[in-house]
């Protein structure tokens, strides 16, 4: 599997290219411990760099270095590692950034490059023209020990995570797909119809079969159990919205006690959230997505070029978390074009679901809104669409956190529901198990608290018309 998620994440690139900054920051977005190689060997040998190369040799130096980086990709849970612009030219450190780590080759041009460490005592950037034959000779070794190229944190969240987000991704699906293995293609009948033929021709001689979902009750589950006939080297591909990557996903996790599966969203809803970070589900008569499993896929593939075919009331379902994403990163995602406001948007879930793969803490931000949404949308039999039961679900949200509703109601402007007020409140409580937890907004992001009963039970009523 092409993720970080039970692996060190590893930065390497040319010096000036910010190894050191961006890994500061992946560290704290992710949670995990950051190593900086160089300066292990400089706490090592309690001598700087430039000290070290002036006083013992370049060659005494790569020897450390080795072994350092060995140490690290050998050990310790996973934590993001810089490596020095040197360290893979090393074979047994690129031997084991492949069986170790997700390595991420952080791209910089050598003109920015130059500006960067020029006059700051580099042992290897003494001079120009030398620094630069250097750049393009070890530009082959990046490209062969990197499993992406990057340039920004959100680049390097989305490869962590296996998330790739391109305008036309759904005509590379044939390469993307990760392994070689054969395909079995999962699609809702309405997707299948608009976009399941040019998946098919994407896919190719790996395409083994093709399946059409209309649910994700118990019985569609059964069905597409029973229609799979693919071995443990196949790889289910879902091609849909969250209802299709959800059943397609669980069936993956549960078929032949777990295949490879492969997400590709083509709403709004699946491209910020419901695809990316490996919740799957089926809904039983009792209750939504009450089973369920936690199978991260090989790679999401995200084409925002599908939303192009999007209904727009689908699309103001998906703007619903696109809203609460954006509350939550503390920027209006909102306001982006379609291409990069779905990337802001899918690294942010990707790196809190990195954090917290199995949703036992930092994850349950995401909930945000979400408890007054689904008691709304139970209490309606389900026939209230998601997005509008969200958008209402931050208006009660943001109240009992004192926050401006303004982006809520300009942007999804959200109309009181008539449902069963006691339903409501008894949904509510079931989901809440009787302890209520809600998830809060803050000035330092999501929190959750306990709040009392009635500040809980009007906030839910004010959602209610009649």
């Amino acid at each position: 599997m092409a993720t970080a998620l039970d692996r060190h994440l590893a930065l390497v690139g040319f010096m000036g290219a910010g190894k050191t900054t961006l890994g500061l920051q992946l560290a704290e977005r992710l949670g995990r411990r950051f190593v900086d190689l160089d300066r292990e060997i400089e706490r090592g040998l309690r001598q700087a760099i430039p000290e070290i190369f002036e006083q013992r040799g370049e060659v005494e130096f790569r020897v450390r270095e080795q072994e350092a980086a060995l140490e690290t990709l050998r050990s310790g849970p996973p934590a993001v590692v810089a490596l020095g612009g040197g360290a893979v030219t090393s074979p047994k450190i690129r031997e084991a950034l492949g069986d170790h780590a997700l390595t991420v080759y952080v791209e910089v041009e050598p003109d920015v490059a130059w500006e960067r460490v020029r006059g700051k005592g580099r042992p290897l950037a003494k001079e120009e023209g030398s620094f630069r034959a250097l750049y393009e000779e070890r530009q082959p070794l990046y490209r062969e020990a990197a499993d992406a190229v990057v340039r920004t944190l959100d680049d390097v969240v989305l490869a962590a995570a296996g998330v790739h987000v391109a305008l036309g991704a759904l005509e590379q699906l044939g390469e993307l797909v990760p392994g070689e293995g054969p395909v079995a293609l999962v699609a809702d009948t309405q997707v299948s119809g608009i976009h399941g033929m040019d998946a098919q021709l994407a896919l190719g001689p790996r395409l083994a079969s093709t399946h059409t979902v209309s649910g994700k009750s118990a019985d569609d589950l059964e069905r597409l159990w029973r229609s799979l006939g693919i071995d443990r080297a196949a790889t289910v591909v879902a091609l849909g919205g969250g209802t299709t990557t959800d059943i397609a996903g669980f069936a993956a996790a549960t078929y032949m006690r777990g295949v490879a599966w492969v997400g590709v969203p083509t709403t709004l809803v699946g491209q910020v959230d419901a695809a990316i970070g490996g919740k799957t589900g089926i809904d039983l008569p009792e209750a939504k997505n009450l089973v369920g499993a936690f199978h991260w896929p090989a790679r999401t593939i995200v084409d925002p070029a599908l939303l192009a075919t999007l209904p727009e009331a689908e699309r103001l379902n998906g703007m619903a978390e696109v809203v609460k994403t954006g509350l939550l990163a503390g920027e209006p995602f909102w306001e982006l074009a379609d291409e990069e406001l779905v990337r802001r948007c899918a690294a942010y879930k990707a790196a809190l679901c990195l954090r917290d793969p199995h949703d036992l803490g930092p994850r349950h931000a995401l909930n945000l809104g979400h408890t007054f949404g689904h008691a709304l949308e139970a209490a309606s039999g389900f026939e209230l669409p998601h997005g509008r039961a969200v958008a209402l679900g931050l208006l009660a949200a943001l109240r009992l956190s004192g926050r401006d509703t303004a982006p809520v109601k300009e942007v999804l402007a959200p109309e009181p529901v008539r449902v069963e007020r006691e339903r409501a409140w008894e949904a509510l409580l079931r989901d809440k198990k009787g302890r209520l937890r809600i998830v809060l907004l803050g000035d330092d992001g999501a929190f959750e608290q306990e709040l009392p009963e009635a500040d809980v039970r009007t906030a839910l009523d004010a959602l209610i018309s009649g």
